[in-house]
């Protein structure tokens, strides 16, 4: 049974919460990559920076509908939803744009989950952790290379 040590990539490239987001923009084309763990100091993933969160930021602000009754001015979406997507389409830093707290597998993963999940969730590249230690990275092109080893 291949698991995600199997196929993971070991050196993997990685952003601090501080990057600046052209940095990280450069960092993710340069390197080909659609995704890109975000570590602290101590190799803690504490994020995940793919090319649709920055894309994201080229995203219009959507204007909320307000409804006005006796003078007072409800608004009919939410003010969180409102103020995250204020924050995303303005970032400046990784850690403003990331997304928090991502899907991670262990070490010992089957690459039936693996597959699964990134089909599922439509995830391009999963963090391997042990704990909170990055110690891999697993994108698409991984699992598809297990598919020509295959005989």
């Amino acid at each position: 049974m291949i698991i995600a040590e199997d196929i993971m990539e070991t050196n993997v490239i990685c952003l601090s919460p501080d990057t600046e987001i052209p940095k990280a923009v450069e960092i993710l084309l340069k390197n080909h990559i659609n995704g890109v763990p975000v570590v602290n100091d101590n190799n803690e993933l504490v994020g995940i920076l793919c090319q649709s969160d920055l894309i994201f930021q080229q995203k219009t602000m959507p204007i909320p509908p307000i409804f006005t009754i006796l003078d007072s001015i409800i608004p009919l979406s939410s003010s969180k939803k409102l103020e995250d997507t204020l924050k995303k389409i303005s970032a400046a830093t990784v850690a403003q744009a990331m997304i928090q707290d991502p899907i991670t597998v262990s070490a010992d993963t089957p690459l039936s989950e693996i597959a699964s999940l990134m089909v599922e969730k439509h995830f391009h590249t999963l963090p391997v952790v042990d704990g909170k230690k990055l110690v891999g990275i697993i994108g698409k092109e991984d699992v598809l290379k297990t598919l020509i080893q295959k005989e």
